[in-house]
């Protein structure tokens, strides 16, 4: 059975109530519940982690290594800014597909630019919580 580990940036622990207007009134543990129902149709395991912190994403990219087939990373503002995170994606030798709740090259200019995206199998952005469901869909269909 595949493994995947969702990993979650900073202040995804906040959905529902922040700036839902952009992130959609889903809240964070729904969020996880509906890709974790989606996982079971499809057959595999999934597993979730969030953290506000770099480093404690950095740590849990790197404990993937060996335990995991696949990761959905939603980095967070950090997708524009840490190449300390960009280095741990490269450097897992596992497919990560970055997600966005929001179309993140529709809002702010800054938010256009990904330094994690060159290291990601792929990038899906502006479906709302759907995105991590296609991310999945991806990872599972994907061979070898």
């Amino acid at each position: 059975m595949k493994k995947i580990v969702v990993i979650n940036g900073p202040n995804l622990n906040l959905l529902g109530s922040r700036e839902p207007e952009i992130y959609g009134s889903e809240s964070y543990d729904r969020l996880c519940g509906r890709i974790k129902s989606r996982a079971q149709e499809l057959g595999v395991e999934v597993e979730f982690f969030q953290s506000n912190s770099e480093g404690g994403l950095i740590d849990r990219l790197h404990q993937c290594i060996g335990g995991a087939d696949g990761v959905i990373l939603n980095a967070g503002a950090y997708t524009h800014t840490s190449y300390a995170l960009r280095d741990a994606v490269a450097s897992i030798g596992i497919p990560v597909v970055e997600v966005h709740i929001s179309n993140i090259y529709a809002r702010e200019e800054f938010r256009h630019k990904s330094v994690i995206a060159p290291v990601c199998r792929g990038q899906i952005s502006g479906f709302g919580a759907a995105s991590y469901l296609l991310a999945l869909e991806a990872l599972v269909g994907m061979n070898g």
